[in-house]
């Protein structure tokens, strides 16, 4: 029986490794703390989840079920977070199993160009030697993930967690050059709102935009806090003592970028409702100046009126009537100009 079985699991092991294309996997092995090797083909994988000097990660894109569930039945995953892992669109959340836990989160960056945010979403399972990872396509910076390792080997130690703070210190610092950026584009808007020669609908764009980009930033930063709470409260058994601190870190940055981003949604709030004053403001301007034009020229429509009737009156039928009709129209039209003017009306 146990041979027939683990004759099955080499013969789909097999299978699962010639189909999937390695250009798209990455992974890392570390024993004793050093990184010895990358890249290494799957089918060691019964080998390495043995070894107990030994941690790895690995990083699938784009992977089929099977894919999946080959890893997942090397590494004793529940199928429930595979399924999540592959579905994918879940929210920013982490779940206790067994043998592991399961992270969904979100990575961020704002695109200048167009005013949005991009998000890649990043499935996680951590066991007590492995760190897989699951993306839908490339476009989170994995490179800047390995520079991250590279450049904090002293951490070593701390074996997988050591990875996943790496992983989840990228994908929060993010967070923060978002914000950041956000925090400047608002500058940028309120300079436009309150030029001289104002461009409506750019700031209505813009603000629309912007609003929209830190609503989608709240929806996946927020949830982080609950992601890392069970982490700092040590919670999570995979987590040694040595790393703690680190991921308190972490999770202070997240409470820093939730609370920025409530702020800023206020400022946008606020710079919505001032452009409405502004173009309030306008308006009346503009109709005081209208109303303010219409009384100056009811002063010729008037006195043209009384000059046309068809009845004898003072000047009727002189050439000093037609003069004293235009100098009333341009005294009383002047006049009024200058008073508007000195009170502001035009």
């Amino acid at each position: 029986m146990s041979l027939s079985l683990n004759l099955w699991r080499a013969s789909k092991r097999l299978t699962w490794v010639s189909l999937y294309d390695e250009s798209m996997l990455r992974s890392r092995l570390y024993r004793n703390s050093t990184l010895v090797e990358s890249d290494f083909a799957l089918d060691r994988l019964p080998e390495l989840k043995a070894a107990v000097d030994s941690f790895f990660w690995i990083d699938l894109v784009d992977p089929s079920e099977h894919d999946l569930r080959f890893i997942a039945a090397e590494l004793n995953l529940n199928e429930l977070a595979v399924e999540d892992a592959f579905r994918g669109r879940q929210r920013p959340k982490l779940e206790h199993y067994d043998t592991h836990f399961f992270i969904n989160a979100y990575s961020a960056k704002f695109d200048h160009e167009t005013l949005k945010l991009v998000t890649d979403e990043i499935a996680i399972f951590v066991t007590s030697n492995a760190l897989i990872t699951v993306r839908d396509d490339e476009g989170f910076d994995i490179n800047q993930l390995l520079k991250r390792w590279d450049d904090s080997v002293s951490l070593t130690e701390g074996r997988v967690a050591f990875l996943l703070w790496g992983l989840l210190d990228i994908i929060v610092d993010g967070y923060f050059e978002v914000v950041e950026t956000l925090d400047g584009e608002l500058e940028e808007l309120e300079d436009l709102m309150f030029a001289e020669t104002r461009l409506d609908r750019v700031i209505q764009r813009k603000s629309y935009d912007l609003r929209k980009a830190l609503v989608l930033l709240r929806r996946i930063a927020v949830p982080m806090r609950e992601v890392l709470n069970p982490i700092v409260k040590r919670d999570v058994q995979v987590i040694g003592p040595s790393m703690y601190a680190y991921f308190q870190d972490i999770y202070d940055h997240v409470m820093r970028v939730a609370d920025w981003t409530d702020s800023l949604r206020d400022l946008v709030t606020t710079l919505l409702e001032t452009n409405l004053t502004i173009q309030g403001n306008q308006m009346n301007l503009i109709m005081k100046k209208v109303t303010s034009w219409a009384a100056i020229i009811a002063v010729p429509t008037a006195i043209t009126g009384w000059f046309g009737q068809n009845i004898p009156y003072l000047g009727f039928g002189n050439i000093w009537g037609l003069w004293m009709s235009i100098g009333s129209i341009l005294v009383v039209s002047g006049i009024l100009y200058f008073e508007f003017k000195r009170r502001d009306w035009l």
